[in-house]
């Protein structure tokens, strides 16, 4: 069983960096955005180096992410469990935090030593306003380095979530180069949108705010294989 989720990525990527791995839609707003596996590691990267680097954290440390599914979203997860970082959901003490624009008064609730808000655009530009006590998360993360070598071992959580994503891959019967789609509202849990595919070594389509008279459109332009909607 794999225990590394940093290595698991690596590995979902490393047949064909240039082929799709996960394609963001939000039916709401008309956006669709394709990161191939190397953009994602691009940003995947970026975003470790802005926790090192920058906000300066060693291993083990908690981070809160109060996200929902969104391509950036699993920039910022995937860069935490690049630098082992514990991402925790209670509530609490945190090292850094990063939330949507929309969770900022939920993110009050938190101790966190430093905040980063994502506006979630479609073509990842800064906020124009920054809510006081956080920072632009585009703004920070560019100019970070486009490399990062992640830690030998995983984080405390790596293995329980993969347990998770493996089973949850089998029970969805993923195969490599499956294609899934996901209703990003009815299945919020990364480890149905995120890890599951990685584990699998498939890629996915993740929806926001799916329109159901769309999906068999979808289904067929995106060349899914698998579906796992509400």
């Amino acid at each position: 069983m794999a225990d590394n989720i940093a290595r698991v990525f690596a590995d979902a990527i490393a047949t064909d960096p240039t082929r799709p791995l996960l394609t963001w839609y939000d039916d709401a707003t008309g956006e669709r955005t394709e990161l191939s596996g190397a953009t994602c590691a691009n940003w995947v990267a970026k975003t470790a180096n802005l926790i090192v680097d920058e906000v300066g954290l060693a291993p083990g440390d908690p981070a809160a992410v109060l996200l929902p599914p969104h391509w950036q979203t699993a920039a910022v997860l995937l860069g935490c469990w690049s630098a082992k970082l514990t991402v925790v959901d209670t509530p609490g003490d945190v090292e850094v935090l990063f939330a949507a624009a929309s969770q900022v008064e939920a993110a009050q609730r938190w101790s966190a030593g430093e905040r980063y808000v994502l506006a979630l655009d479609p073509f990842a530009l800064p906020m124009r306003e920054v809510p006081a006590g956080f920072t632009d998360f585009v703004s920070a993360v560019r100019g970070h380095g486009d490399h990062f070598t992640p830690y030998p071992q995983g984080g405390e959580a790596d293995a329980e979530l993969l347990a998770r994503a493996e089973a949850r891959a089998a029970e969805l019967c993923l195969t490599p180069g499956d294609r899934i789609l996901v209703d990003a509202t009815a299945y919020p849990d990364p480890v149905d949108w995120l890890l599951a595919p990685l584990t699998a070594g498939a890629s996915v389509v993740v929806c926001g705010n799916l329109d159901r008279a769309r999906l068999d459109a979808r289904t067929a332009a995106e060349k899914v294989t698998r579906t796992l909607a509400g």
